[in-house]
């Protein structure tokens, strides 16, 4: 019971001290670049032009003159609020150092990085189809970046967690596909966040590993609740990831093979969703 407190206490910790130093960064370089004041208690910044402002990764973020350090770190969200994207980082550095494992942190911090490519250099495809179309015609996308580097080292901490061979290639599909359940998730102020903490509290009586991301999630959820942040990919995937080290590591082959199956048919309905919204009928 101590070491899983501690884990969720460190990763809370961890990253709440990430968070707010780099909401403190962000609104002062917002403010210096010339930008709009910065986001602070729930507040929405006014937007004078909306052509300061464009599709990034599928988001909206500010551009132009005033972008800034800040125009990089804040996106408009589904509701048009203005947000910054400090959670992400910040939940990905805490699951990690909260983790008390050296595979876990690396498949965390390696699915976190994959993320943020995404966050800062991502456009508006969806789904693993048009990413890997684009790469058969040349172009490495920021999705097809995610998909091979988060897949390289879950598989790469499922053999460092596992010893037997079929093991540890269960052990990267569970990693790999928790952390694509939690993105996917990903629609709608708290809901990542929550299904992390859905997703890890069965896994609390084994052991300590599903303590970190839930305590690094539990540290934002209320600003992510509250429409004052966004995990973005960083978050997303690094909080999945931690989820599914924690899954991989408490489990047999039977387990790994039930989560896996269960995450791969989860990611084909997600596939499935994307192209009928890119091709809607009639």
């Amino acid at each position: 019971m101590r070491g899983r407190l501690a884990s969720f206490v460190v990763a809370a910790v961890v990253s709440r001290a990430v968070y707010e130093g780099l909401r403190g960064r962000v609104a002062g370089g917002r403010v210096a670049d010339g930008g709009v004041p910065p986001v602070a208690d729930g507040l929405v910044p006014p937007v004078a032009d909306e052509s300061a402002f464009a599709v990034v990764g599928g988001s909206v973020s500010p551009v132009g003159p005033g972008s800034g350090s800040g125009g990089r770190w804040t996106r408009v969200n589904h509701g048009g609020r203005v947000v910054d994207l400090c959670a992400g980082p910040a939940v990905a550095l805490g699951a990690a150092v909260g983790a008390g494992s050296g595979p876990a942190a690396f498949a965390v911090l390696a699915a976190g990085a994959c993320g943020a490519y995404d966050d800062v250099k991502g456009d508006s495809r969806r789904g693993f189809r048009a990413h890997l179309t684009a790469l058969r015609d040349g172009e490495v996308t920021s999705g097809a970046v995610k998909l091979f580097g988060i897949g390289a080292a879950s598989l790469v901490a499922g053999a460092l967690l596992k010893e037997r061979a079929v093991d540890r290639v269960l052990a990267g599909v569970v990693i790999a596909g928790t952390a694509h359940l939690v993105n996917l998730v990903d629609v709608r102020p708290g809901r990542a966040g929550l299904a992390v903490l859905a997703l890890g509290a069965p896994g609390l009586p084994r052991g300590a590993a599903a303590a970190a991301p839930m305590g690094a999630v539990t540290a934002v959820l209320g600003d992510d609740l509250g429409e004052r942040t966004m995990l973005g990919d960083t978050g997303a995937h690094a909080l999945g990831a931690a989820v599914g080290s924690a899954i991989a590591a408490g489990n047999g082959r039977l387990g790994l093979a039930v989560h896996a199956a269960g995450l791969i048919a989860a990611a084909a309905w997600g596939e499935r969703e994307t192209a009928a919204r890119a091709h809607p009928s009639g």
